[in-house]
């Protein structure tokens, strides 16, 4: 920051954007806690915010907007969240927050994060208000147009020229142009034992739009691989095709896609990291490095783009007054 404020002759940083690592703070890192080499209550990214106010106290930002999981409200029993907000009121603060859902956002993925805005105290800002944005589209228009891949298959095509499969949704808040060249797109493979366990989740799920899950106790006996079969019982989880939303969008996929298993039955796999990005908002000319496991924590972790596209904007109109 210092070097860019140097380089372009920057005097005053308007606005700071950001978030420490939430697996900290999350329900689902907390449940598995007892299961770590480092409990969660004892793990050091819980004190990273203090990092961020720093930022806060250096460049003194009018505003800045803090992003973390709702689980933040009641880490540590509430505390984190009261000291987080005791030291930003400290470096002179005042601060709104609220608990917002990517969906409401025109995303199609439940997602919902605590999002605090903050400024100046005596500039006068507040925290934005913002219109529901719900589209008619289906999660299936994110993923139809992208070629069809057997577990383990990368895709062959490299340009993405034919337009004729595109839904409206994908065009209009262009997540894929005619000028996007395809990355990301290559399928985990999986193991015959898998792919019957996926085949089984799908069926389930679209047989006369029940929209049930596989419970794991209820597969055949030869298909158990876990001793654990009382907790996560949902291992299994297919991604919601037919409906305007799916669910969260984690980290996690960089494990294992069992909790996101693609929607069409022909494919039986998992889906892929440039399916994860669209879910996530992403357009297809955004390219992640690294390998595969790293990709899919950069997808898991991030604010959806068409989300923070629209916190931006609000911020911006602020500023301009």
């Amino acid at each position: 920051i210092d070097e860019i404020k140097k380089e372009k002759g920057i005097e005053n940083i308007d606005v700071i954007i950001g978030g420490p690592p939430c697996q900290a703070y999350s329900l689902v890192g907390r449940a598995q806690s007892s299961h770590m080499v480092v409990p969660m209550e004892d793990d050091p990214r819980n004190e990273l915010y203090k990092m961020y106010v720093q930022f806060l106290n250096k460049y003194k930002p009018r505003m800045f907007v803090f992003e973390n999981v709702a689980g933040i409200k009641s880490a540590r029993g509430g505390q984190a969240f009261k000291n987080l907000q005791m030291y930003m009121k400290r470096v002179g603060y005042e601060i709104c927050y609220d608990e917002l859902n990517a969906h409401d956002f025109g995303v199609l993925q439940s997602r919902k994060r605590v999002i605090i805005v903050g400024w100046l105290k005596g500039t006068g800002y507040d925290y934005p208000s913002f219109e529901v944005i719900h589209s008619n589209a289906e999660v299936w228009d994110l993923l139809k147009d992208l070629p069809a891949l057997n577990p383990g298959d990368e895709a062959r095509e490299h340009t993405m020229k034919d337009m004729s499969r595109l839904k409206d949704y994908v065009k209009e808040n262009n997540i894929r142009i005619k000028s996007d060249v395809l990355t990301g797109h290559i399928a985990r493979p999986h193991t015959a034992q898998d792919i019957e366990i996926y085949k089984r989740a799908i069926d389930m799920w679209f047989e006369n739009k029940r929209h049930e899950r596989l419970k794991y106790d209820d597969l055949p006996e030869d298909l158990k691989t876990h001793k654990n079969r009382t907790s996560f019982v949902d291992r299994f989880k297919v991604v919601e095709g037919d409906m305007d939303h799916c669910h969260t969008i984690l980290a996690h996929l960089s494990k294992d896609g069992h909790y996101f298993i693609h929607p069409d039955i022909e494919q039986h796999r998992s889906i892929t990291v440039r399916e994860a990005a669209r879910i996530q908002s992403f357009p297809d000319n955004y390219y992640f490095e690294g390998p595969r496991t790293a990709q899919f924590v950069q997808v898991g972790n991030a604010v959806p783009p068409m989300m923070a596209k629209v916190i931006a904007d609000k911020i911006k109109e602020q500023l301009e007054k």
